[in-house]
């Protein structure tokens, strides 16, 4: 098969190609819909259509909040086609927080869902204000207050195939094609840009390394609001000419199901999710003999899961990986050679073509092999910047290209990186970043809370979950419940503590900061 990154350079550009050599395979199957890549390409083109009927010039953000569903998929490759800027929101955030995104990135349409995981989305936002808003649109269902899919896409008609042509060939490939948001250790999200081409590139690579190939049934479980989910996912798939299966939730015997019924043959997904199978006493009822590839990440990696995915789940490639939103999703992965215990203890070496160092993060100098330093990161994986935020991209990326990850690491001889620490204070839970100022930020305007301070520690399977300590103001009650709904009211549901513990005082340095280390200590004889 030919090798789609030798011509497509833009979004609308790996449509075409895709249509043309994948023609008649089916390219998305969700439920009782199917389209071949042929019909995946006209609909992307009338979604398209109507975008430029809205009112969408070039450069205007879009943004999608909802499940993964087929859907979403025709909605980002229509706005994609002519310019504008995907914006996916976690389906997780509250109103107030999905709100500051919009905001922020002057997002002026949303498309969206009924339900997500905290209530009806168009409900949340309802006493937001959102002066760039202009159009709400319902991917499924009916609300009054949203345009519905199907009178969205009957906009279409108003626009020529000539005006759609010309909306597409100024598409340039160093355009932006998405901003992912992404927390810093001050809690802020950041809007990351990443361009067309470096997003084909990137994935073209990745998925060259993994060994997709246009007969693969690619399950999705990872959201689509995830660099897992949409560029190593349906990106990726639409690459190779993989058939795309969304996933809305993760079901341990529904997926069984879906393996032996759809014959899925690649399934990535974070550790927890491959542990709870094995460990499920209904496996052996269902035929997984289909699967073939897995990518997996997010979380530490036992060896002894590595060899149970290949020798109980029938996995032929277990890959490891590592990457940033900032690195358009990806910095390095494991090899198909690699055995079980270099996939298990390190994230593979860098992608073909991208340069990485651990650095002494002073001096930016590259530290012996064997040594811990910062991982830097160069070549076409990074991102073009940090929207709006100059300043946060100037100290990110240095003058000559290396951006910094502020992740700790060790590199051995042959290039393969093992991650040891991170000088951001982020933990990962289920896949998810979790950054504790965040966290803190909204506990400190909890009425009885003096201080506080938030730690990621071990728990299986999630990897990594919060614990809050905090030193109460005297007087007032406090408990675990009454934190946990109020930051429950407030956060994404991944970011609520899963421990509170309530300390007498912080343990602190002298410049008046809190020690986490010794937190850590602490956490650990707490534990139950």
């Amino acid at each position: 098969m030919p090798s789609s990154r030798a011509v497509a350079e833009t979004l609308p550009q790996l449509a075409e190609l895709a249509a043309s050599q994948f023609a008649g395979r089916i390219a998305i199957e969700d439920g009782e819909v199917s389209l071949s890549y042929t019909q995946l390409n006209e609909a992307r083109k009338q979604a398209a259509k109507a975008f430029i009927a809205l009112g969408l010039e070039k450069g205007d953000r879009a943004a999608i909040w909802a499940p993964n569903i087929h859907q979403w998929i025709i909605a980002a490759m229509g706005m994609q086609s002519i310019g504008v800027v995907l914006v996916p929101l976690v389906n997780r955030l509250q109103g107030a927080e999905a709100a500051d995104i919009l905001a922020r990135s002057g997002v002026k349409v949303i498309l969206t869902y009924p339900e997500l995981e905290n209530g009806s989305s168009l409900d949340m936002l309802a006493a937001e204000t959102l002066p760039a808003l202009e159009h709400r649109i319902l991917l499924q269902g009916r609300d009054d207050r949203a345009l519905v899919w199907d009178d969205f896409l009957a906009r279409a008609e108003e626009i020529t195939d000539q005006q759609l042509q010309a909306r597409i060939d100024a598409v340039k490939p160093d355009d932006i094609m998405d901003m992912l948001f992404t927390s810093g250790t001050t809690g802020k999200p950041k809007g990351v840009l990443c361009n067309h081409q470096q997003n084909i590139q990137v994935f073209s690579i990745w998925s060259e390394t993994i060994g997709l190939v246009p007969e693969d049934n690619y399950l999705i479980i990872n959201p689509f609001f995830h660099s897992f989910g949409y560029k190593a996912g349906w990106l990726a798939a639409i690459i190779r000419g993989c058939k795309i299966i969304p996933a809305q939730a993760f079901d341990r015997e529904q997926v069984m199901a879906q393996i032996e019924r759809d014959k899925i043959t690649v399934m990535p997904g974070v550790p927890s999710m491959f542990e709870m199978i094995i460990n499920d006493p209904s496996r052996e009822n269902y035929d997984l003999s289909s699967l073939r590839v897995c990518t997996t990440g997010g979380a530490a990696v036992p060896v002894q899961l590595i060899v149970e995915m290949r020798e109980k789940l029938g996995f032929e490639q277990v890959f490891t990986a590592y990457g940033l939103t900032e690195s358009t999703g990806m910095v390095t992965i494991c090899r198909p050679d690699d055995d079980s215990e270099l996939i298990a203890t390190t994230c593979g070496r860098a992608l073909d073509g991208i340069e990485l160092k651990c650095a002494n993060p002073a001096t930016g100098e590259e530290v012996p092999r064997g040594e811990e330093g910062e991982i830097w990161v160069r070549g076409y994986n990074v991102m073009q910047g940090y929207f709006e935020m100059p300043e946060a991209t100037a100290e990110t990326i240095t003058a000559d290209g290396w951006m910094k990850t502020g992740d700790i690491g060790v590199m051995d001889a042959a290039g393969y990186l093992r991650i040891t620490d991170r000088l951001k204070d982020m933990y990962i839970m289920n896949g998810e970043n979790v950054y504790p100022a965040e966290v803190e930020k909204a506990l400190y305007s909890l009425d009885g809370v003096a201080q506080v301070a938030v730690i990621g520690v071990p728990k299986q399977p999630q990897g990594e979950v919060g614990m809050a300590f905090i030193v109460p103001v005297a007087g007032i009650a406090i408990d675990e419940a009454s934190v946990k709904a109020f930051c429950a009211e407030r956060l994404a549901r991944f970011k609520v503590p899963f421990h509170v513990r309530f300390i007498e005082q912080m343990p602190m340095n002298a410049m008046g900061k809190v020690v986490k280390p010794e937190l850590k200590k602490l956490a650990s004889g707490l534990m139950p």
